[in-house]
């Protein structure tokens, strides 16, 4: 049987994510997708009108989360072509929300997950994409080789 899974070949025996930094990579995936999502879930049901940019930018990055952490899961070409669009997206995202929202905080009254580069999330938006590609770079590398 072909190993299909980004997360190797244990993953695709059990069907869910083998040790290794693959697994650390989904968790926090989603763990980023429900923080992402509830607070924007609560920002867009209380107080949409107050900042309705800076919460719609937060539920994109809900949006992006759960792809991401979907296709690194699925696995096979189709989950690393699909985790590699979600990652790349993600990390244009935050570095122009990051940079937009240091340049022009008029237009971001209230912050988004992506604000300040991930700042009110200790940088991991920032850090995540980054380790992200180079996961997926390494494990591509790894089955050309």
């Amino acid at each position: 049987m072909r190993d299909r899974s980004a997360l190797g070949p244990a993953a695709e025996s059990s069907g869910g994510a083998s040790g290794g930094p693959t697994r650390v990579l989904v968790v926090l995936y989603a763990l980023f997708a429900l923080a992402a999502g509830a607070r924007a879930g609560v920002q867009l049901s209380t107080r949409f009108a107050e900042a309705p940019v800076a919460y719609l930018l937060s539920a994109v990055a809900a949006v992006v989360y759960v792809v991401a952490t979907v296709g690194l899961i699925r696995g096979g070409r189709g989950g690393r072509r699909t985790a590699l669009a979600a990652i790349t997206v993600e990390l244009v995202g935050v570095l122009v929300v990051g940079t937009l929202s240091l340049a022009d905080p008029a237009a971001f009254p209230d912050e988004t997950v992506w604000s300040g580069y991930g700042r009110g999330y200790g940088y991991v938006p920032l850090l995540l994409p980054v380790l992200g590609l180079l996961l997926l770079r390494r494990r591509t590398a790894g089955r050309a080789a």
